[in-house]
């Protein structure tokens, strides 16, 4: 009854949210604010708090490794003619950090969102001193705090609709906290033992962090790292001695060193699979379900839980997923 309520809710808040921008005439879209935005899960986030106030776009496209992306001349022109920049920040979008301080040297308003969130709250990366995980997106928690980021970064620069964009937001909460519990359900109903999260990549930490998962990647924070022999092995003796059932490949990231790990562990008699795609740095398809954050975590989530033995349901926390990756 608390899945099914959960969904209800969900699914009218999302498809309320979702239709905002279809409401608004010619003369308000005249008055619009223009933002752009880098990654794909940074546009969902300020498009819900902007609401009818402004026009979002996003630079990097789906299934675009923001890690290793370098803006076009496109892409400057319309960083450069935006009245607001938003961007992940703790060098996610590591490539473009000479782009976006040429931005702000404009004096353009320029926001790294995971940077607005409190320190304390972040992962700081291990061995490497003043350094964080910038995946911060991985934990709803986590993304409820860059929620109030943004909302306090477009009240400041346009605090005439300050109180609306604190609607847009608290609107916005109610959606994410629905799914921050769903996520912690489908999690939670995977069996102790088999609680492992192998990936291509270390963006799942702040995801193992708040689901309690453990979680561990073949290349590091960011894919701009190379995996060697050594890496793949230690994973494979891992992934045989704790019999893990499932890995995953994602959808920014060349499956090739997951693959390989595949068969490393079945040359050693070890019963795993690849258990799906998983999106990590990027969302999927424009105009998708899965091309918004709620369909992104509601698919790794379902995903995850699935094929490591958990209890989802067919399609998903509000029944809108697509169909997924079979394990193989």
């Amino acid at each position: 009854m608390m899945m099914i309520m959960i969904r209800l809710i969900l699914l009218l808040l999302f498809i309320g949210v979702g239709t905002v921008s279809t409401l608004a005439t010619d003369e308000v879209a005249v008055r619009r604010h223009t933002i752009v935005t880098t990654t794909g899960m940074v546009r969902d986030l300020v498009a819900h708090v902007a609401g009818e106030q402004a026009t979002v776009t996003a630079v990097i496209g789906e299934g675009v490794d923001p890690h290793l992306y370098k803006p076009t001349r496109s892409d400057v022109a319309a960083l450069l003619a935006a009245d607001v920049v938003f961007y992940s920040g703790l060098m996610l979008e590591g490539k473009m950090a000479d782009t976006l301080v040429k931005v702000a040297r404009r004096g353009k308003p320029v926001y790294a969102v995971a940077e607005l969130v409190d320190q304390g709250y972040l992962l700081q990366v291990e061995g490497v001193s003043g350094e964080y995980d910038p995946h911060l997106w991985m934990d709803v928690g986590g993304w409820m705090k860059a929620l109030d980021a943004v909302v306090q970064a477009l009240s400041d620069f346009d605090p005439e609709h300050a109180r609306r964009y604190a609607a847009n937001g608290e609107r916005y909460r109610t959606v994410l906290g629905a799914l921050d519990t769903y996520v912690r359900q489908v999690i939670d109903s995977i069996p102790k033992q088999q609680r492992v999260l192998v990936t291509a990549h270390d963006a799942f930490h702040y995801f193992g962090r708040a689901y309690g998962i453990e979680v561990r990647g073949i290349q590091g924070i960011s894919t701009e790292s190379e995996a060697g022999l050594q890496d793949i092995n230690r994973l494979v003796d891992y992934i045989v001695a704790r019999n893990v059932p499932a890995v995953f490949v994602e959808t920014s990231v060349a499956d090739k060193n997951v693959r390989a790990l595949v068969d490393g562990a079945r040359a050693r008699s070890a019963a795993v699979m690849i258990g799906g795609a998983l999106f990590s740095d990027a969302m999927g398809t424009t105009g998708t379900y899965e091309g918004t954050y709620v369909g992104m975590i509601d698919h790794n989530a379902t995903t995850i839980a699935r094929a490591l033995g958990g209890q989802t349901p067919p399609r998903g926390m509000q029944g809108l997923l697509g169909d997924h990756d079979q394990a193989r």
